[in-house]
């Protein structure tokens, strides 16, 4: 009897790693009574409604806290929090240090005196000074000045559903951004960059829609014409980097020549920019072209491989919206995740504070419930990401180890995704912890070295950065192993810690072919990705280009560059996806097939020609081997 455990391919179907399954629901339950907890509290009230600096509910009755003057108003027709300066915010603890009032109406216009703030109050019923203060003694009571706002007061409107005064103005959150980017000395080129992203608001909307378009059609290009996208890829990168730098280098070149260049601050930021843009793109063109002369010998390889996958998205073509429904899940998920976070953060028990005002917080080990928040974060999302990974890798089996493609499934995404909910939720519960566990390591030393920075000595801070290197590069491995096993998962129905170890030993066993394959594959991949970026980047150039004597286009075009970027490894992540399932397929069927009668093989002829073409270049490098040998037929 051989020792070898035989695969049956989508012949049995058995529920799997059941008890992950059940720890992943009760820390779901956790997550649940964290959100119960933090409503029943009081947290919705104060989130929603928002609070007063002495633990006071806008547009409600209120209770008195002992010791604590102001507490336990009737602010029934007060319905809006309005901070005396709303501009002083606290980075370090993440609040207004203000004094918040609850007022009828935020101020429409902007009150420059206190005089203004009077009659603002006299004529709107709502005073803007603190509630020992009447509007009669605003300009008569020396207290005025620490207990009304500080003038002018901005024009403000309410937040809709919140409640709080923000104000029209968005001078108040450049401030705020300047204290983030510590390196800008000079707060007037702040300015101009927001005032650049904001003038360019609907080029930017555009431009990122152009990308998503994009996406879609090289997703289109990619099911159709699949033997010539390799070569195509390849030209048009060649000409868009090309084209692209000489773009950059003649616009420098006419704005420098320009009589107008030097006049403005703006339009010597703006020639700075395409300087460097144009020094980047030319090294980026350089080092481009490098990598594709030495992988060239590689690229026939590619293409076969590329046909099968394109084959693949023919037979399903829901796999293209995979991305939408991750995304979308995971948006409601973070949605609901911020709003408890929002609600932990008002939860708990009015306490004075050394100023005399209400801060909530929580006593005992309540307190530490955001911790269990955050873990939840990372593996609830992690999960999310391995269905998708689960459901299509199910799919691509199911499509490869059917031998009639006509027999497939009406829909192979919608039978995956019931294989799943059935039989495997406890695999991907499994090993979406395995990545928390690495993941959460990395972000607490990313953390600790964020509020180091500048204390610890240069070995500390070298072995922080070492330390957090290899988590990462675990956490990359970790997740391609993860893909792989639930491919194995998917077809022999197997736990996850079998499954893991059985797709370790086909990639160990098959490690040439995954260096000159996959790495060939996802750099074409890449290739796309960054063909869709120099395109919408371009575009944006170009269109920006028009508004260089009074807009700033170094962060509009930054903003879109990077959009576009996200958005292409959205869509051709789910390629390279298939492309690995397709891989570890191919070498489970060679190794347990050999295509004879019982044994057949279940590839198709164009993937046979893919393999017999991989040999050819491997015995020309001198890497073939016995096993690659041999003639593979197809049944």
């Amino acid at each position: 009897k051989s020792s070898k455990r035989e695969w049956k391919p989508l012949e049995d179907h058995s529920c799997t790693d059941v008890p992950w399954l059940l720890l992943f629901i009760l820390f779901c339950i956790g997550m649940g009574f964290i959100c119960g907890f933090s409503i029943a509290t009081g947290a919705a009230a104060r989130l929603l409604s928002g609070y007063d600096s002495y633990g006071n509910i806008c547009g409600q009755k209120n209770v008195k806290v002992e010791g604590i003057v102001n507490s336990g108003l009737d602010l029934t027709h007060k319905k809006y929090v309005f901070f005396l300066d709303p501009c002083n915010i606290d980075l370090v603890h993440q609040k207004i240090k203000s004094i918040a009032l609850c007022v009828s109406a935020c101020p429409r216009t902007e009150l420059k005196t206190l005089a203004d703030v009077q009659k603002f109050a006299e004529t709107n019923g709502s005073t803007l000074c603190s509630y020992e203060l009447q509007p009669t003694e605003y300009t008569t009571d020396p207290r005025a000045a620490k207990l009304c706002p500080k003038y002018p007061v901005p024009e403000s409107a309410p937040i809709p559903f919140f409640h709080r005064c923000a104000p029209v103005n968005i001078s108040c959150y450049a401030k705020f951004a300047e204290a983030l980017i510590t390196f800008v000395s000079d707060s007037s080129v702040l300015h101009r960059l927001i005032s650049g992203v904001m003038t360019s608001k609907e080029i930017i909307m555009g431009l990122c829609l152009l990308s998503l378009v994009l996406s879609m059609i090289l997703m289109v290009i990619i099911r159709y014409i699949s033997r010539v996208l390799v070569w195509i890829l390849t030209i048009l990168v060649i000409l868009g980097s090309l084209g692209g730098t000489g773009v950059l280098w003649w616009l420098y070149a006419k704005q420098r020549l320009s009589a107008s260049a030097l006049e403005t601050q703006i339009a010597k930021d703006n020639l700075q920019a395409l300087l460097i843009y144009a020094i980047a793109a030319t090294v980026f063109t350089v080092i481009l072209f490098l990598i594709m002369l030495i992988m060239r010998k590689r690229v026939a390889l590619t293409i076969a491989l590329f046909h099968v996958a394109g084959k693949v998205f023919i037979h399903l073509p829901l796999l293209v919206f995979q991305p939408f429904w991750t995304f979308f899940v995971l948006i409601l998920f973070w949605t609901y995740w911020i709003a408890v976070l929002l609600f932990l953060g008002t939860t708990g028990s009015p306490v004075p504070n050394e100023e005399g005002f209400v801060e909530f917080q929580m006593a005992g080990p309540l307190k530490y419930m955001w911790w269990y928040h955050v873990v939840g974060l990372i593996w609830i999302s992690e999960f999310i990401l391995a269905c998708q990974q689960m459901t299509v890798a199910g799919a691509v089996v199911t499509y490869y180890f059917t031998r009639e493609k006509r027999n497939l499934p009406f829909t192979p995404i919608l039978a995956s995704v019931n294989r799943l909910v059935c039989y495997h939720l406890g695999t991907v519960a499994k090993g979406s912890f395995i990545i928390t566990l690495v993941k959460i390591p990395r972000m607490i030393l990313m953390y600790i070295h964020t509020q180091l920075k500048g204390k610890e000595n240069a070995c500390a801070r070298c072995m922080l950065k070492a330390c957090i290197c290899c988590l990462w590069c675990l956490e990359k491995c970790l997740t391609y192993l993860n893909q792989n096993a639930y491919t194995a998962t998917a077809i022999n129905s197997t736990n996850f810690c079998t499954s893991a170890k059985d797709a370790f030993v086909i990639l160990v066993e098959n490690a040439l072919r995954v260096a000159a394959i996959n790495t060939v594959g996802d750099f074409m991949l890449f290739l796309g990705k960054v063909l869709i970026v120099c395109s919408t980047g371009l575009a944006g150039i170009m269109l920006l280009n028009y508004q260089r004597d009074y807009t700033i286009w170094v962060l509009p075009l930054i903003i879109v560059c990077l959009f576009a970027f996200l958005v292409a490894h959205c869509f051709l992540s789910i390629y390279e996806m298939v492309v690995d399932v397709l891989f570890l397929c191919f070498a489970i069927d060679t190794k347990y097939n050999d295509g004879s009668p019982g044994r057949e093989f279940y590839m198709d002829k164009v993937l046979m020609e893919f393999v017999e073409n991989s040999r050819k270049s491997m015995k020309e490098a001198g890497r073939g081997g016995g096993a690659e040998g041999r003639e593979l037929k197809p049944m």
